[in-house]
């Protein structure tokens, strides 16, 4: 057993800057040392990465995904998290918040006992961080590729079964423009569970009346929402207007390169900036996979689907159903198609999420104390280590 894991010669990437020729240091999980190349001393017993002037960076954090490597959190198996943690892992993923679709109640519960053994065997993926639920309470006209038959209003007797069969859920995505979406969205707040906007047909009156009750995230921005519309002739803005226009609001996008153009990528960085904006991959099992048909949601419930262009689609292709992208393509679209710093690419996909999650204070930054999860990646974002806690959870 080796005392401690340093990662040496390495390009260090920091909220706000990046350094060069630094050593990280990491002993029981937490990063002890960060310091230059020059002033650290190697102990016989170190397990020692040389970087070689490649990237260290924070784990990357996803906040929103379906599944990868032919597995979907739906599919309600614990091979099915656990495949999917480890395909993301190769990518860089150290933590993730695996993402339910809308279903029935049934399959919602089934899937909260599955996910907790998951996480305790997990030992080789991405870290669980809890469950986000992805509906089912939409708007049928924004639905996207989300199953109509099983979308509903909010009614207490039902959202409060599912929240007493868990304590797990840290994140839901709802409309708050339902019938009873507001007295839902102050239990969960109350439960101090991320209430976040989505699949929306809401006007900006609306998500600001939503945003102060609670609803302070918006899921997959320009993704299933309203714009700008006519009702009885008059304009009203929407969920998208509404999200830049409130200050304090954040967002999170897909950032494939497909669901969100160039310019929208830019138009986003520019308006909310990366304070606000948190990469997230909303990946489908055929993240990670080569491209043909596969299937969004469970294999026994879900919907066909096609995989081509870098993205996932209906198969008439009218609509996306969900994207096949990884964290460290998110980065290099951003970096690379978008014209974002690095600093500040990775920065979204780090210290972002994990503000929004609340769990800065541990994780998103590399940082002495936090916890030691790492990524180490060359200049096209091509990871060659994924560091989870201290250990090595893929690469040599």
């Amino acid at each position: 057993m080796k005392n401690r894991l340093v990662i040496k010669n390495g390009k260090v990437i920091f909220p706000e800057k990046i350094e060069e020729n630094v050593t990280v240091v990491c002993e029981n999980g937490k990063i002890t040392g960060i310091l230059p190349h020059e002033e650290f001393i190697q102990g016989d017993d170190d397990l020692v990465i040389d970087a070689t002037n490649r990237y260290i960076a924070p784990g990357f954090i996803d906040i929103h995904t379906h599944g990868g490597g032919g597995h979907d959190f739906m599919d309600g198996t614990v091979e099915a998290y656990l495949g999917a943690a480890e395909t993301h892992a190769r990518y860089g993923t150290t933590a993730l918040l695996p993402t339910t679709l809308t279903s029935t109640t049934d399959e919602l519960i089934n899937t909260f006992a599955v996910y907790k053994e998951a996480a305790r065997q997990n030992t080789k993926g991405a870290k669980f961080l809890g469950m986000h639920l992805e509906g089912p309470y939409f708007a049928y006209n924004q639905r996207g590729a989300q199953d109509p038959e099983y979308l509903r209003n909010p009614q207490p007797e039902e959202y409060n079964k599912i929240l007493s069969a868990s304590d797990d859920i840290v994140r839901w995505s709802l409309a708050p423009e339902l019938p009873g979406a507001f007295d839902f969205g102050k239990v969960l707040v109350s439960n101090n569970i991320l209430t976040s906007i989505a699949h929306s047909d809401a006007i900006y009156e609306e998500v600001v009346e939503a945003f102060n009750a609670g609803f302070t995230h918006v899921t997959h921005l320009y993704s299933g929402m309203s714009t700008v519309t006519r009702r009885n002739a008059f304009r009203y803005a929407g969920v998208l207007e509404a999200a830049y226009l409130i200050d304090d609001m954040t967002v999170e996008i897909i950032a494939d390169g497909v669901h969100l153009p160039r310019p929208l990528l830019q138009f986003v960085y520019k308006f909310k900036g990366a304070d606000r904006t948190a990469l997230c991959t909303d990946s489908m099992r055929g993240a990670g996979m080569p491209d043909g048909e596969s299937i969004l949601g469970s294999l026994e419930k879900g919907q066909a689907v096609i995989i081509e262009d870098g993205v996932a689609k209906l198969p008439d292709r009218t609509a996306f159903a969900g994207s096949v992208a990884t964290t460290d393509r998110l980065v290099r679209t951003m970096v690379e198609v978008a014209g974002v710093p690095l600093v500040e690419a990775v920065k979204m996909m780090t210290l972002t999420p994990a503000r929004i999650m609340k769990i800065d204070g541990r994780k998103g930054s590399v940082r002495k104390g936090k916890d030691a999860d790492l990524v180490v990646f060359d200049d096209k974002i091509h990871v060659s280590h994924t560091i989870l806690e201290g250990n090595v959870i893929y690469g040599n």
